[in-house]
């Protein structure tokens, strides 16, 4: 407990900084340049001529878009829709969505790093801004209509709420509110984030002595319970209850068990957004040359902010970081980059830690050469994720050019809304051309083969196949056209209902 001698008594330079709210805030125009340079690089980089991939398809059709709503597997979340919606409910211009959450997904990075600005140095959090802004998976899911990156910040912020309502001498009541809203959010996006979230938070507002506060951990649980509300109502109005929709959610992710995937992560790291099996060969290592240092730039970043007074802050950070990365590292049997945002968001802080501390660790005569070579060892950094980026990003181009041609082809064909898309690629086929996309099997599974033979007598009906394959039987006498293949790209052969009209609109 804080004396009163010791409250009267200025405050030295070299005396311990407090980990909570109670710090006084730095210049803010570091902040301000990360976040802006952030959204700049997506404008640049990660927006132009992208489209939307199969799971963005089915989040925007959800709240407006090109078409009709695709089906909801068991283990998506709203969330992100409505994030979207502002926009999506409006126009179906992709370009227009992307520079919506490009712009907000700025934003949303300066009001978290803002947030801790009472907790550590604006240094510390403009250096980590920059470490998490800067990586490939970063900047390109700011602009995408994915919750990944949107957990990241809801992390960030959960965080840095709980350590200002536990900073002396005041309670930030506040901080306690946005506790729970961070909290919900992150589970209102990715329920299993939001849980993985809060069991540290809930733990440490219970464990440690100076935290004891009931209302912590009381609004860390609400806020669980209250983002999770949607997706148990809905698990009971489409899915046959909880438990139902938890098995199912688990046989589409793989059935959750004991698995390792820190290989399948570091494969990943090569610009594959999603590695499933990951039984890929590692042909770009040079890619997560990055990734294996990170422990020792953590552990070192915990030492330096301890001997600076700020390690309960970096240390839960930490702890709350391995608790949201546990289940994606051994829990699940396949990987995506995107799975660790709101572990690296969080780890970026004791990372920067760490570097600013080795500049500050050496005699001041040194310190621009040190400062140097770490900057020279982060452009070079920069450059390795320019380059899995402009990877990631041209694979979407492709996406763009292969849905929009055949969406095209189909349209010459008389497929217009009202219309159905099955086969292959059947959601973004769907999405692009305006139609519903419905799978009698599959993840799907939301109609049969008679279902779809019916429909085809009212509507338009495309049933998409690999070239030269067999389509079903109640397909095999409609006219079949080969529709146009973007490079890199399998050829598909489009059997259409008679009930087509070419010419007509």
């Amino acid at each position: 407990m804080t004396t009163p001698e010791a409250r009267a008594r200025p405050r030295s330079p070299r005396d311990p900084q407090p980990t909570g709210g109670r710090r006084p805030p730095g210049r803010a125009w570091p902040l301000v340049a990360v976040a802006v340079a952030f959204v700049l690089a997506q404008l640049a980089l990660a927006v132009p001529g992208t489209g939307l991939g199969w799971d963005e398809a089915v989040y925007v059709s959800q709240v407006g878009g090109n078409a009709p709503p695709a089906y909801f597997s068991a283990p998506r979340a709203r969330g992100i829709s409505y994030l979207v919606a502002p926009v999506a409910a409006f126009t179906a211009s992709t370009g227009v969505i992307r520079l919506y959450l490009a712009l907000l997904s700025g934003a949303a990075l300066l009001g978290v790093l803002w947030l801790w600005r009472p907790v550590l140095p604006v240094r510390v959090l403009a250096v980590a801004g920059a470490l998490f802004a800067g990586l490939w998976v970063t900047l390109f899911y700011g602009p995408r209509v994915m919750p990944n990156l949107w957990c990241a910040f809801g992390a960030l912020a959960a965080v840095g709420c709980l350590l200002r309502a536990v900073a002396p001498p005041g309670r930030d009541r506040r901080s306690v509110a946005g506790l729970g809203a961070a909290v919900a959010g992150v589970t209102l996006l990715r329920p299993a984030d939001g849980l993985w979230l809060a069991l540290p938070l809930t733990a440490v507002a219970l464990l440690v002595p100076a935290w004891r506060r009931p209302v912590l951990p009381a609004v860390t649980v609400a806020g669980l319970v209250l983002g999770a509300v949607p997706w148990v109502v809905e698990a009971y109005t489409s899915y046959g209850g909880l438990a139902a929709r938890l098995h199912r959610a688990g046989e589409i992710q793989g059935t959750l068990g004991r698995h390792f995937a820190v290989d399948d992560h570091v494969r990943a790291l090569a610009g594959r957004t999603l590695c499933r099996p990951c039984d890929v060969p590692w042909d770009h290592p040079w890619t997560a040359v990055w990734w294996f240092p990170l422990p020792l730039l953590v552990a070192g970043g915990l030492v330096a902010a301890v001997r600076a007074g700020r390690g309960t802050a970096v240390v839960l950070a930490t702890v709350t970081a391995a608790s949201l990365a546990f289940p994606y590292l051994f829990t699940i049997g396949y990987a995506a980059p995107r799975f660790l945002l709101p572990a690296y968001a969080l780890l970026a802080l004791p990372v920067a830690e760490c570097l600013l501390g080795a500049v500050g660790a050496v005699r001041p005569a040194r310190r621009p050469f040190v400062a140097g070579l770490l900057a020279a060892g982060f452009l070079a950094h920069l450059a390795v994720q320019y380059a899995v980026l402009d990877r990631a990003v041209g694979y979407s181009r492709s996406v763009r050019a292969q849905f929009t041609g055949v969406a095209a082809a189909l349209g010459a064909l008389g497929v217009r809304p009202p219309c159905t898309v099955t086969g292959r690629e059947y959601v973004p086929i769907g999405y692009y051309t305006g139609c519903s996309s419905r799978q009698p099997r599959g993840h799907d599974g939301s109609i049969t083969e008679a279902g779809l033979a019916e429909l085809a007598r009212h509507r338009p009906l495309v049933v998409v196949v690999h070239a030269g394959r067999t389509p079903p039987a109640y397909a095999a006498d409609w006219p079949v056209t080969r529709l146009p293949s973007a490079p890199g790209w399998r050829a598909f052969d489009a059997y259409v209902s008679p009930s087509a009209r070419p010419g007509t609109g």
